[in-house]
């Protein structure tokens, strides 16, 4: 097999899922060796825990699982943190195009495949962007988790997006208009003040966790604004 030159690899976590031992095992030995963190698992049930505790960056998936149906645990992991699926399938492109659209997969590759060939698209995948520190919140958008001194912060789907959104831009005056428009996507369907009562619920559970300094201001007659301390920046993963 051509030495495949490791230098510059970003150490990706993966996920391999495949019913086919041989299959796995090889993907999984190929991809170690690449100085990616690797974890494999055989059947839906084994990859959705591994899943949830790995938090990996990319999954590469079998479209053929025993015990579950491969295009909803698609969705499921990409509602749980946007990660990027790589699907591994037998279908034509003509077979699978219109099934990938409908379930969100990000690529594919069509089985018989070269490894060399896998890693190309490994490669080319986004890397996740690293977690935000400012002062001692720290907001990390690919396992959707906010921790003020290391204290997760029990924040709900919406209430996170609003954070990670307002955060985003600090400083920034931020219309509500323009708030829901971006966290929710979709025209006005509710009163504009929901936006108040999660911003309420965002600054107790700051202040429950022991945060004594005020994140989010309130931008008279216009919505409002993320204050960062004056020491902030991105830490290194």
């Amino acid at each position: 097999m051509e030495k495949i030159d490791s230098f510059n690899i970003v150490s990706k976590k993966i996920l391999v899922m495949d019913d086919d031992p041989a299959i796995r095992n090889l993907v999984h030995r190929f991809l170690s060796k690449q100085n990616y963190q690797v974890e494999s698992a055989e059947d839906g049930k084994t990859a959705l825990v591994l899943f949830k505790e790995f938090q990996p960056d990319l999954v590469v998936l079998d479209i053929n699982l025993p015990d579950t149906n491969s295009f909803q645990l698609c969705q499921e992991m990409k509602r749980s943190n946007d990660v990027f699926v790589l699907m591994l399938t037998s279908l034509s492109d003509n077979e699978y195009y219109p099934i990938r659209y409908d379930f969100d997969a990000d690529d594919y590759l069509t089985k018989p495949f070269g490894l060399l060939e896998l890693l190309a698209r490994i490669r080319r995948t986004p890397h996740p962007p690293p977690p935000e520190q400012l002062g001692d919140l720290v907001i990390n958008s690919t396992t959707r988790e906010a921790k003020f001194k290391n204290k997760i912060i029990p924040l709900t789907h919406i209430q996170f997006n609003l954070l990670f959104c307002m955060a985003s831009k600090p400083g920034h005056a931020w219309e509500r208009s323009v708030l829901y428009n971006e966290v929710w996507n979709d025209d006005w369907l509710v009163d504009p003040k929901c936006i108040d009562v999660h911003v309420a619920q965002i600054r107790k559970k700051l202040r429950e966790c022991g945060c004594d300094f005020e994140y989010i201001t309130t931008v008279w007659k216009v919505g409002y604004k993320f204050e960062a301390p004056v020491e902030n920046h991105f830490l290194e993963e």
